[in-house]
């Protein structure tokens, strides 16, 4: 059985509707889609750059090299753990902020 089985439908005159495409398009979500964000609360951001993805990867090879060097300086003991401990989560914070900016949907206010 269908999670959304009620249909409902409403009109737009024509500067409505352009807004509408115009905004949906941008998000790169379906109209669909688009509204329920709103429904729920959240207005949808535009789809990020293209670069933004090769961006986040990169960011997360960096992450991954933060990993290996912890795990080998550990091991050797020639590193102040607690300072790259605190360099590492600066850089999780930069990630989950660059997701938050770009990504993710704004809460609306009430």
């Amino acid at each position: 059985m269908r999670r959304r089985n009620i249909r409902i439908q409403f009109w737009l005159n024509k500067r409505e509707a352009e807004v509408l495409h115009k905004r949906v398009k941008r998000s790169g979500l379906s109209r669909e889609a688009f509204l329920r964000h709103l429904v729920s609360g959240y207005i949808p951001k535009d789809a990020p750059p293209p670069d933004y993805f090769a961006m986040m990867r990169e960011l997360q090879k960096v992450g991954q090299s933060f990993d290996r060097i912890a795990y080998e300086s550990h091991l050797i003991g020639h590193i102040d753990s607690a300072q790259y401990d605190k360099a590492y989560k600066d850089y999780e914070s930069l990630v989950k902020d660059i997701t938050e900016a770009v990504i993710l949907p704004a809460r609306m206010k009430e």
